[in-house]
């Protein structure tokens, strides 16, 4: 079982930045990949940004160069900097867990970007 808790969201400006935080209750190196999907009511979840345990990362084209997906080991914790933020960047911002067959998901944190 691994419980995910999200932070950081809010509202901000287009062309600002915000920090998203996603808490693990379970060490993120016995993870096989952790994930941030946004969601859009009425469109499907998307992929934004994924870390595996390795290390390795990899992001959408909608977002590339503009978010960075990060984690530090000791906190169990990883993270997602979102840079440059545009309107189309609104919606809500799920932590994913893939632990080895099972899927695990945070409750999900609002991100607007308006003026």
């Amino acid at each position: 079982q691994v419980q995910l808790v999200e932070s950081g969201g809010g509202l901000v400006q287009p062309g600002g930045s915000l920090r998203l935080s996603c808490a693990s209750s379970k060490s993120i190196l016995s993870i096989a990949a952790m994930d941030w999907y946004r969601q859009v009511l009425g469109k499907e979840r998307e992929l934004v940004a994924r870390i595996t345990n390795s290390g390795n990362t990899h992001y959408p084209d909608s977002v590339k160069g503009r978010f960075t997906i990060s984690r530090d080991i000791a906190k169990k914790t990883v993270y997602l900097q979102m840079n440059s933020l545009k309107p189309d960047d609104t919606a809500v911002y799920y932590c994913h867990a893939f632990d080895w067959g099972t899927n695990y998901w945070g409750q999900g944190t609002q991100v607007t970007v308006s003026l």
